[in-house]
């Protein structure tokens, strides 16, 4: 079990707290304020999903420093009961010049072997919201450990 605190709980920290979210980061120290509210920002923007569950998942943040291209941010959503990474959701991609500066979402109903969506982020934040777009299976449930994600309460 994580020791994270739940989406919803993390959403009802103060900013200083939501400091603990990072995992790992390359830029300066000072800048982590900043692109926490961004990325809340960003994060707010999926929460309504139904591949959400604001009690059962938890989120953490990283700077990225990949060997080639510019830095660039992403935010995880990961299973609280059993931590695996559920979804790597990229706002402003970095890595490379085919997608520089697209939103890239990532996630384990593919098990992360390719992009889930590309594109622009109002698409990324539509097609987190489409019905038409969610597994058919119980492949997600599955991968997170039976842990439901219907809805968010």
């Amino acid at each position: 079990m994580s020791e994270n605190p739940s989406i919803r709980e993390f959403l009802g920290q103060e900013l200083e707290e939501q400091h603990n979210a990072w995992y790992d980061f390359f830029c300066k120290r000072e800048s982590i304020p900043n692109k926490t509210k961004k990325l809340v920002g960003k994060l707010r923007g999926v929460l309504k999903s139904p591949r959400v569950n604001q009690d059962t998942m938890y989120v953490f943040f990283k700077n990225n420093c990949p060997g080639s291209g510019s830095l660039y941010d992403d935010f995880r959503i990961c299973d609280l009961e059993t931590g695996n990474v559920i979804y790597t959701i990229i706002p402003w991609s970095g890595y490379n010049d085919n997608d520089k500066g697209a939103a890239v979402i990532w996630g384990r109903e593919n098990e992360f072997e390719k992009p889930l969506f590309t594109g622009t982020w109002k698409g990324a934040k539509e097609w987190f919201n489409d019905p038409s777009t969610m597994p058919v299976d119980r492949t997600l449930e599955t991968m997170m450990g039976e842990t439901m994600i219907g809805t968010v309460g």
